[in-house]
């Protein structure tokens, strides 16, 4: 396994998990023109992957996030994650990170 430095500062930005439910008990999700407000900005790493897909890694405090939920960089590049997981290691916790697939919105054009 290799070792991924930062390359990036991430602010992670997460939405309602539940969504709510209307009268009827279907989840409605939020508006999507609304930002919600930063959960922090961290070092983190975000690097594009041969099928054009991006994995970031975040830091431990951003846990937990799950996918729709939305990170950006310093540069105003922004993706959409599409899975989360939390890796903790007993003991260590200087070597924890949250590993996420996500897509860059809006999409490179080649």
């Amino acid at each position: 396994m290799a070792v991924v430095l930062p390359n990036a500062v991430l602010t992670v930005y997460v939405l309602e998990h539940p969504w709510v439910r209307d009268a009827n008990g279907v989840p409605v999700p939020p508006n999507p023109n609304e930002k919600p407000a930063p959960r922090g900005t961290w070092p983190g790493s975000a690097l594009e992957q041969p099928d054009e897909s991006w994995s970031l890694r975040l830091d431990p405090a951003a846990w937990p996030v799950k996918p729709g939920d939305t990170v950006t960089d310093e540069t105003g590049r922004a993706w959409t994650l599409t899975e989360t997981r939390n890796h903790t290691v007993l003991g260590c916790p200087a070597v924890d990170y949250v590993e996420a697939k996500a897509s860059l919105n809006p999409p490179e054009i080649p």
